[in-house]
């Protein structure tokens, strides 16, 4: 969850309307120590700046940053580290770049490791390398620096932009979120009704909306999977009662040189159960090959929004052993249709 500050739209305590909200470290320090589902408040800072190396340069997003947001965000280090507490305690002039800085600001395979970058016109060693992920909520950062050196350089004086907020499993992070623009409200002095002077966005809200979306979409996906397979499955047992029509003749010879009523069926019942796992079998192949597809056109890179996407062996042996069954039952149609015609009418049948 993110909370940053914006301009008040209700007058209150002599202050009036419209007047800017500016968070600072205090504020997420009281968050953090005053609302109980909290369990972790990761003060950041942004700003747009010119890097150089050599003749080299571009205007990236600088993010002032703790070394906890790693635990938040977790990032993808290519290589290198990221952002440690001696870098913040000593205000180190390090940076973690992304992988677009380094694209731009080095050579194809150079070592990016120990090498400076010039951020406002100061030396920074790099430090890592990291892979930008656009699954993560917020601002797009290209270059990590220490909070601490940032707030420096920057001459920000414990100002911050926004504050990452993330709940203790066990509370509802929606209450998490209210609790903790209430509590910023007494303190900047700001109405209790006034819902523009802090913007949010809320992940986890998010995330259950998209859970709902997606929990609609597998239910969805089950019924017409099993309808699918209900109606392949009368197809089969249609097929069988014109076959059966059709070998009239053929199964009146049979039990008319000893074949059993029993043995007919068990013929019959078997063939429903072999068609039936011969369509699956090729359902499986070819659902195989779509994911193929499908993870190759839109599951590449690790900003992918499907990610190796794949059926569980569960699913399938469920739809195999659904399948055997009404296979069985669809063949007891065609199985007595078979046996019900008495064996000198049968070879009587053209």
């Amino acid at each position: 969850m993110f909370i940053w500050g914006q301009s008040t739209s209700k007058p209150f305590k002599g202050f009036q309307e419209g007047r800017r909200v500016r968070l600072t470290l205090s504020d997420a320090k009281r968050v953090e120590e005053n609302i109980p589902g909290v369990e972790f408040v990761v003060p950041r800072s942004q700003q747009v700046s010119k890097v150089d190396r050599g003749f080299l340069s571009g205007s990236f997003q600088i993010g002032g940053d703790y070394p906890l947001l790693d635990e938040v965000e977790k990032k993808k280090l290519i290589r290198g580290r990221f952002i440690n507490q001696n870098d913040m305690q000593l205000k180190r002039k390090v940076a973690v770049i992304s992988e677009d800085v380094y694209k731009q600001l080095f050579e194809k395979d150079e070592n990016a490791i120990g090498e400076y970058i010039i951020i406002n016109n100061i030396n920074f060693k790099v430090v890592g390398v990291f892979k930008v992920s656009n699954i993560n909520m917020g601002p797009p950062i290209n270059l990590h620096i220490p909070f601490t050196t940032f707030q420096q350089i920057y001459n920000q004086a414990g100002r911050i932009g926004w504050m990452v907020i993330t709940a203790k499993p066990e509370f509802n992070i929606v209450q998490v979120e209210k609790d903790s623009k209430l509590l910023l409200k007494n303190i900047h002095k700001i109405h209790p009704d006034d819902r523009r002077a802090f913007g949010s966005a809320n992940a986890g809200k998010e995330f259950g909306k998209v859970t709902g979306f997606l929990t609609g979409m597998q239910f969805l996906t089950w019924f017409v999977g099993i309808a699918t397979l209900i109606a392949g499955v009368f197809a089969i047992g249609n097929i069988l009662l014109i076959t059966v029509k059709e070998r009239t003749k053929e199964i009146g010879l049979r039990r008319a040189i000893g074949a059993t009523p029993l043995e007919i069926k068990s013929q019959i019942i078997l063939e429903a159960v072999v068609l039936c796992l011969i369509a699956s079998f090729i359902g499986i192949i070819f659902g195989g090959f779509v994911l193929i597809l499908i993870n190759y056109a839109w599951g590449q890179g690790d900003s992918a929004a499907l990610v190796n996407p794949s059926v569980s062996i569960a699913v399938v042996l469920f739809a195999l052993t659904l399948l055997i069954i009404l296979g069985t039952l669809i063949g007891l149609i065609p199985a007595f249709k078979a046996t019900s015609v008495k064996p000198i009418e049968a070879l009587r049948e053209e």
